[in-house]
């Protein structure tokens, strides 16, 4: 697959680790042990994803996402050492694609990597044009070649991950779309554990938020109890 990573860590056996695991896969990896360092090489170097560790010697990994989706919009995990929800949901909040908790298995590690990076080339380069490239309903317009996307003419600041979600659910209109296929669709995973639907259910706030819409009264994503979401046409 290939591509250049960078990994923030300040745990140098950690960010070791994951240098060794990621070359062997192909991936040209950027390795920091801080945040400013870690700044400079997005401002120098064409990266397809990060690895950033939550707790840093200088600035902590959420400043260094919410830095990053200034201007960059290539997937972001986060990596914590605290079961907290409250850490996975900020760095969701903040542009995140997806967390992992200490102590991973590299390999798990790895297999994420990849998903992100199938899941926004999916998204972000051109397909067949036979391929529907616009969606246009109810106010909301989404155009996946530029991965633009606006609600009554006004701008959406959509994540990577937030604008795969809208795309497939819009895709779908008229049926439900549940929590797995949702998350085997956009994050390219075959496997769906129970985290996985916290991860789609943070993301699906955020979309709301986002897009002023309520969970107990939708204009757009309804949720579907027991089954998951859907876009009426």
């Amino acid at each position: 697959m290939g591509g250049n990573i960078l990994i923030v860590d300040d745990e140098q056996a950690i960010a070791d680790l994951i240098e060794v695991y990621l070359k062997n896969e192909g991936f040209t990896v950027y390795k920091f042990y801080s945040g400013q360092d870690a700044l400079r090489c997005v401002k120098s170097e064409k990266l397809e994803l990060a690895i950033l560790d939550i707790m840093l010697p200088d600035i902590d990994g959420f400043t260094l996402c919410r830095k990053i989706r200034e201007n960059y919009n290539f997937p972001i995990i986060m990596l914590t050492a605290k079961e907290e929800e409250i850490d996975k949901i900020t760095g969701l909040t903040l542009g995140a694609d997806d967390y992992i908790t200490k102590p991973f298995r590299p390999l798990e590690l790895v297999a994420r990597v990849k998903a992100q990076l199938r899941r926004f080339t999916k998204y972000n380069f051109v397909e067949p044009l036979c391929e529907e490239r616009l969606i246009e309903f109810s106010g909301l317009v989404l155009n996946k070649d530029t991965h633009e996307c606006t609600l009554n003419e006004r701008p959406l600041v959509l994540t990577p991950t937030e604008f795969s979600i809208l795309w497939v659910l819009c895709s779908n209109r008229g049926r439900v779309v549940s929590s797995e296929e949702l998350f085997q669709e956009v994050w390219g995973e075959d496997k769906y554990f129970s985290n996985s639907n916290n991860t789609v259910m943070v993301h699906i706030r955020h979309l709301r938020e986002k897009m002023h819409d309520s969970a107990e009264h939708p204009k757009y994503i309804k949720t579907v109890w027991g089954v998951g979401y859907k876009i009426e046409k």
